[in-house]
This record gives C-alpha cells, structure tokens and sequence, in this order.
C-alpha cells in the first residue's frame, strides 16, 4: 500500500509486481562493467519495458523519490521511534547509487536482504516478501534501473540511535523473522491465484501494512493481514481478514478489482496511503494482475472477529451527548454529499452507512478524513475523482468527535463513541 514499515529502507529498495520475463543472459560474457547485457538491442528495449512495469507497479517512486527531487535518488526521511532514517539513491550513479553493483548484487538484496559488500539490510527494506521474487523479475527491475538517468547524490545516513544503528544486531531479527526462498506455485490452485498470491505476498509485499508488528518490529504470523496502525503515516491499514473491517470475503471480486485499479468501486473508496499506492502503482497494472490479485484477496481466510486496536474510550453518557451534537453537524456539513440516510452517491460519495472502515474498532481514519479530507487517487478510469474537504480549521476537536460518533452509530452502524483526546492527538500528528 505507500509501503513504509516500522523500520525504514538503508539500500536498495526495489519492488516488483508482474510478469514472467525470460532470463536474457547468462555468465561473465554478456557483463560489461558490472550490467547485464540482453542478446539483442530490441531483448534488452524489452526487458526494460518490462522492468518499467515492475518498478511502477510496486511503487518504487513513493520510497525513493522526494516531492519536487530527481527521479529514484531516494532521500525520502522516515522518522521512527529508532530515530530517522533516510531512503537511499538507487539511480545508476557509479558514485552514490547502483551503477556498480551487477545484477547478482541486486538479486542478493532482493533475495536474501544483504547489500552489495554483504551488510545486512534493514527489515524497512521488505526483503521478507522480496526473496519471493523471482530471478526474471529481479533481472528485469535491475535492467529499468539501469536505463534511469543517474544522479549524482550521495544517500543521506541514517540518524539512528544506539543500539538500533548497529546492523549486527539484525542477526537475531532474521533469524526469528526471515525465511528465506522463492514463490512455489500451490498446485491445488489455479494459475490466476498463485499469480496474485505472488503479487500480493511478494511482490506487493501488502502484508508490511496490513500485518500489525510487534515491539521488535517484526511481523506478527498469527494476524497476518489482520491489520494494524501504520506508525510512520498515523493511518490504520484494516483487516483484510475481518468483514467487520476491510474483509473481503463478502465483496464482489469487480468491486475488489474497480478498487484495485482505480481507487473507486461501488463498496467505496480508497484515501490516505491506499490512494497513493493506487495513483503510482496499481493503475499501472494490467487488467490481468489487477484480477488475479482480486481473485487471491477474495480467498484470504476470513475470521469472525478483527483484533482490538488500542482505543479511547468516552464514558456512555458523555458517548450520547456527542452523538446529539455530532447529529447536528452532519447535517450543516456532511449529507449535501453522503446524504442524510448515509446511503452517499457511490461512487463518487461513498455510503457511510454499512461502511466498514467508518465502524472499525480504530477510529483513526475516520477522524483523519474529517481532520484533513483528502481525495481518491486520479487515475486514466477516473481522472476527475470527487474529494474530501478538510474541516480542521472549521471544527473543534469535540466537534470533530462528535460527528465521527454519529456517523460511526447511526444508520445500523456498531461503531463506538470517539475521545476528542484523539482527534486531538491525531491533528498534531504528521500528515504522511
């Protein structure tokens, strides 16, 4: 989803999302200055067409490319609680990117999360999910990356404290976290499901949001894609195992794949880091990876309840005076668009009533939205996406609160009262 984890990435950062491409090459003959070379001048236009593909699906950009800054020469600052770390410039600049290291080096960060001279790279980096990927694909993204204009910036150095600026303590992390090895096709299924098995665990490495991780940073294997905050964007990503959440077990796998590929889809509507993931990423895709990831989310095991994110909680009396008020503010600001029975226009104004993601046990989207509005993503099937006006300036923190509560319980919805203590927290909280 914009994929930024707990720890952040300290070397390449490449993802992949599509296709089988034909190794083009093989052994030292056709290595010329550490880059791999195809048989022919239209093998390599293709591979590196197809790499293209590769690096824009899996949102490369959004991690290495700073608003305003030059193309994949990373510098992209990502304060954690281990302090800030930087992503690094994997143009090919011989100086400070990837212009020396072949395409066996970055196979090895991808496959095994180990950088050119062997160091251990950062779990931020989702090496987890990479070393799914195939050589072809590895091979491919390397090729694009090649083709980039190089720039000659050095990578900024992380600013981490001790002991978490001390690789070799990632030893212990990979031994408890990290397995090792390819995609292996599961025979019981159908070759359109194990394509977007591949997509969706490795190369999309969804489960880095989706995936609540635990005080080491690493992922938990009992809730995989249960959910969990994202601490570097202030944004919850909701279950995808739950229907009480963002559970897919009872979408329609169009609606899932409308979502996918253009932000929008009769069951709602994507914001905060899903739409820039679906502005510079999923748009891309072919209408073929776009359904084989929908037919693959559509099978994730379901489960009755999602787990309980940490919540402030109001007193019940207190909960009541805030729904009245929160009635009353809808009314003057929110049912010209989402109508007053809830129902919305979808697509264009989704419906609040039934929504999932209005009545989660989080309230951290809901509140973020109210605080700071925001817009699907514009992409080639829906170029001109209806928005979401920020009420920050116009609404006080219970105020804020109070709307939240009344359209989190009403129209059928079983949400909970919100604290303003939270809108408060989550106003003074950083945008991305």
């Amino acid at each position: 989803m914009k994929r930024k984890s707990l720890f952040a990435l300290s070397a390449v950062v490449v993802v992949a999302a599509a296709a089988l491409v034909p190794v083009l090459w093989s052994g030292d003959d056709h290595l010329h200055n550490g880059t791999a070379m195809a048989a022919t001048p239209a093998d390599q236009a293709a591979l590196i067409k197809q790499g293209e593909y590769l690096a824009r699906a899996g949102d490369c950009i959004a991690c290495h490319t700073v608003r305003g800054g030059k193309q994949f020469a990373g510098g992209l600052p990502m304060a954690t609680p281990f302090g800030t770390m930087f992503t690094p410039n994997i143009t090919p600049d011989d100086q400070y990117g990837i212009g020396k290291w072949t395409q066996d080096d970055f196979y090895r960060a991808m496959h095994t999360g180990r950088s050119k001279d062997g160091s251990l790279l950062y779990p931020g980096f989702p090496f987890t999910s990479y070393t799914k990927v195939t050589r072809a694909d590895s091979d491919a993204i390397y090729a694009y990356l090649r083709s980039v204009t190089p720039v000659n910036v050095p990578s900024r150095p992380h600013e981490l404290k001790f002991p978490f600026n001390q690789r070799n303590m990632l030893i212990g992390w990979r031994t408890l976290f990290f397995r090792e090895g390819e995609y292996k096709p599961d025979p019981t299924k159908s070759v359109e499901w194990n394509r977007g098995a591949y997509l969706i665990e490795g190369l999309g490495h969804c489960g880095m949001c989706h995936t609540s991780i635990n005080a080491m940073g690493g992922p938990v294997s009992s809730a995989a894609f249960a959910g969990g905050l994202i601490p570097l964007q202030n944004w919850y990503a909701p279950s995808l195992t739950s229907n009480k959440e963002a559970g897919l077990g009872d979408w329609e796998t169009k609606d899932i794949a409308d979502l996918l590929k253009t932000g929008v889809s009769n069951r709602g509507a994507v914001f905060g880091p899903m739409a820039e993931v679906v502005h510079n990423s999923l748009q891309y895709m072919s209408d073929a990876d776009i359904n084989a990831m929908a037919t693959y989310l559509k099978t994730i095991p379901q489960k009755s309840e999602a787990p309980e994110p940490l919540q402030l909680e109001t007193s019940e009396k207190f909960g009541g005076e805030l729904l009245k008020q929160g009635q009353k503010i809808y009314a003057d600001n929110c049912a010209k668009c989402h109508a007053e029975n809830g129902l919305g226009m979808p697509p264009a104004f989704p419906p609040l009533a039934n929504n999932q993601s209005i009545q989660m046990p989080s309230a951290v989207n809901p509140i973020r939205m109210v605080l700071n509005g925001g817009y699907p993503p514009s992409t080639d099937a829906n170029p001109h996406p209806y928005g979401m006006p920020p009420f920050a300036q116009a609404l006080s923190n219970q105020e804020v609160a109070a709307v939240v509560t009344y359209i989190r319980m009403s129209w059928g919805n079983h949400g909970t009262a919100v604290s303003p203590q939270q809108v408060s927290d989550l106003r003074s909280a950083p945008l991305d």
